[in-house]
């Protein structure tokens, strides 16, 4: 069954619909800026509300094959569970990928489906190609990538470094070496002494053997830590005593914004910001909500993690 017949049953269109949606999807995206921590700012491309209900259809089409050390956009893991694979070594390597959705074209991904499943028919390929990439050229027939907003990318993302991974894995395995990804973050951690020093150039070996060197490591971001100091993992730290921790920086944050409300000098965005952190924090560090309930009283924090949205 083709795969416009498939979204055309899933989404109740019929296939001539379909098709003349698809068309020119490439182009239906809302593309603007938001900046980034550090400097410069990031490309969002959003896709349109219709479009984003035929790339979920996909998504319960197709079960794309996902490795087990891909922590990111799989249910029932979030970055807690990357940090905890950490949490037990004492020397840490943190690496990132430079521009990653951006730099997952149509071209690629294709050499890595053919690697993993036989190709699907020339028509069922362009379909896809116009369901799942991005034309960030304002000329037609311009080169196709992912894009980060749409709901298909994290999922397509995490198909398309499936080899990466296994090889990766594997590698880390025989070095006594825990390797995690979560999307553009990688993270390795050892016990043994000075053993992580050779991993950015063998994983710069791994993208220029797989992809060809589309996908690149960014430097700057490149981190070494070990046990002497505090250790952050996808936002997440690990104490010297190996828990998983907020942070200092971020306790004292929602410390202060716990008190502005208590003295009742928040706002409704303050407060519902502040309920965000809270849910994290019970989640990463319960005994710290504990401290929070001890110091200002069980009422006052219940109030903030219930006052409604409206």
């Amino acid at each position: 069954m083709s795969l416009v017949k498939q979204l055309s049953l899933g989404l109740n269109r019929s296939e001539e619909e379909v098709s003349r949606f698809l068309l020119n999807a490439p182009k239906k995206y809302k593309v603007y800026t938001i900046p980034k921590r550090t400097s410069g700012h990031r490309v969002i491309a959003q896709p349109s509300k219709e479009l984003k209900r035929y790339q979920r259809q996909y998504l319960e089409i197709q079960k794309l094959p996902i490795h087990h050390s891909a922590m990111a956009y799989r249910q029932g893991i979030s970055i807690k569970e990357n940090a905890a694979a950490h949490q037990k070594s004492r020397y840490l390597l943190k690496l990132d990928f430079e521009n990653f959705f951006n730099s997952i074209s149509s071209h690629v991904f294709w050499k890595v489906w053919e690697s993993i499943h036989p190709l699907p028919s020339e028509l069922d390929r362009q379909t896809l190609e116009k369901l799942l990439f991005w034309c960030p050229s304002k000329k037609s027939g311009g080169p196709l990538v992912l894009s980060i907003g749409a709901p298909s990318s994290p999922l397509v993302s995490n198909f398309f470094m499936y080899h990466f991974d296994c090889h990766l894995s594997q590698i880390c395995l025989e070095k006594e070496i825990v390797y995690t990804r979560y999307a553009d973050d990688l993270t390795f951690s050892t016990n043994h002494k000075d053993i992580l020093f050779d991993l950015p150039l063998l994983v710069k070996e791994q993208l220029v053997t797989l992809f060809g060197g589309t996908i690149r490591i960014n430097r700057k971001k490149t981190r070494f830590s070990s046990k002497a100091h505090n250790r952050h993992v996808t936002g997440i730290t690990i104490n010297n005593n190996g828990k998983l921790s907020l942070g200092r920086e971020r306790k004292r944050y929602i410390k202060h914004l716990v008190h502005q409300v208590k003295l009742k000098k928040s706002d409704k965005e303050d407060r519902l910001h502040l309920r965000g952190l809270l849910a994290f924090a019970k989640h990463i560090e319960p005994l710290f909500m504990q401290s929070l309930i001890k110091k200002y009283s069980a009422e006052l924090i219940l109030k903030i993690v219930e006052e409604p949205n409206d």
